[in-house]
């Protein structure tokens, strides 16, 4: 598209866009790193300096509107030159008003540190066994096919399951998570829509869970974590630890599996690399960051400006809704040298925004990276020769992919292989 057909166009409701956003991103940055749209209002955040200096200024920038930005609707108008005491009186309003991510300081600290002790090394250290059982147990299911749709047959399951272990959901329930969860009621579709509340479901499931387990602990891990005490000791309410269990499903789950997938599509596309990766299982590490680097999962997420404030030589009233594109500022060639290239060399392979940065930094990427690197292990362990079908993607060159059409989140709908299995 031109830059005069983008110029009609509103990102946020353009799903003709999010096949491939990038082009619009280099659209925006050529209005500079910090440039307000003109449709909604919001103030895009382009540039990966830009966006540091959001990500890291949490007492001007609260995450309240996180999911909502500027359709958040509040009952009054947001006036004045500091809007603290308006966001503290309505922000229970707005959309996923009791989620982690939407939390600012105190509470987001209490609860974010209360995650962090469920989380713990030696938790995902046992749960990092789990993963190595069951990546080999999900390629069971397809290996002599000799042929995969890497999303439904691989990655959806491995990385759902991965929480479920995580969490100590008992093992009789597992199958039921999977099925509430994934398959025709996932969570998202290629319409960009909500086709289940996945969210009622685990709040139903957790507060019954640990409620059970606080009248009756036993030695496992889901009586750990109805019985985690807050930083200062105090004991949280059954609702404040099933918001946080049920964050886990709904946010990691879903955008690790993106991951996955992500690095297949790589690899299947360029045998140099896979050979290279193969040959080479230290590039496994870098492979994911670029990954992540280049096909970010979450693609941004918006800020409200308490006080007002300058970025980037731009002068942002109180009130105003922030998009911090972190898909485009990963790609920001002040920052990244040939940014659109995935390179195994990239000395500054790990200052990506891929998991956002700051006090809101996925609290799962040690999880999130563990299951890539399993997931890379046992399939170049057991699948040679992989690459893209072309009879349902098309031939290299004209690719047909269906990408998640929203324009927070970017994800491959389906991903079919061909392989050779390794015996």
């Amino acid at each position: 598209m031109s830059n005069a057909e983008f110029d009609g166009l509103d990102f946020f409701r353009a799903k003709e866009l999010y096949n491939d956003p990038y082009p619009f991103y280099e659209y925006l940055r050529a209005h500079g790193p910090v440039w307000r749209e003109p449709h909604n209002g919001a103030v895009m955040i382009t540039g990966y300096e830009e966006a540091m200096a959001v990500y890291t200024d949490t007492a001007t920038f609260s995450n309240c509107n996180s999911i909502a930005g500027p359709f958040a609707k509040w009952p009054v108008p947001l006036e004045g030159d500091d809007i603290s005491a308006i966001i503290e009186e309505y922000r229970d309003l707005l959309p996923f008003s009791d989620q982690l991510p939407t939390f600012d300081p105190p509470r987001h600290t209490a609860h974010r540190a209360l995650l962090m002790r469920l989380i713990t090394p030696k938790r995902l250290k046992e749960n990092e066994e789990f993963m190595w059982w069951l990546a080999d147990q999900r390629i069971d299911g397809f290996i002599d096919r000799g042929e995969c749709e890497f999303l439904g047959d691989f990655a959806g399951a491995f990385t759902l399951l991965v929480v479920a272990d995580l969490l100590g959901v008992p093992e009789e329930d597992r199958e039921t998570f999977r099925e509430e969860l994934q398959g025709d009621r996932r969570p998202t579709s290629n319409t960009g829509q909500m086709v289940h509340k996945p969210l009622e479901f685990l709040y139903d499931r957790f507060t019954t869970y640990i409620e059970d387990r606080r009248r009756n602990p036993q030695n496992d891990v889901m009586t750990k974590l109805a019985t985690a005490p807050f930083p200062d000791g105090s004991t949280p309410e059954v609702k404040d630890i099933m918001l946080i269990a049920s964050n886990l499903f709904a946010a990691g789950g879903e955008t690790t599996a993106r991951l996955l997938v992500t690095m297949l599509r790589f690899l299947g596309e360029d045998p140099d690399l896979q050979e290279r990766v193969r040959a080479d299982r230290e590039l496994i590490p870098h492979l994911i960051e670029e990954s992540l680097r280049l096909e970010s999962p979450l693609q941004g997420e918006f800020k409200l400006a308490r006080v007002p404030v300058e970025v980037g030589g731009v002068h942002l009233p109180a009130g105003t809704s922030v998009f911090v594109l972190n898909g485009a500022a990963n790609r920001d060639p002040r920052q990244f040298d040939d940014p659109a290239d995935l390179r195994l060399d990239r000395p500054n392979w790990r200052q990506h925004l891929g998991f956002g940065f700051g006090i809101h930094t996925c609290a799962g990427a040690p999880l999130a990276r563990a299951e890539a690197r399993v997931t890379l292990e046992r399939v170049l362990d057991r699948m040679g020769d992989i690459r893209i079908d072309e009879s349902v993607h098309g031939p290299a060159g004209a690719r047909a992919y269906d990408y998640t059409q929203l324009y927070l989140l970017r994800g491959l709908e389906s991903l079919h292989l061909t392989f050779t299995p390794i015996s």
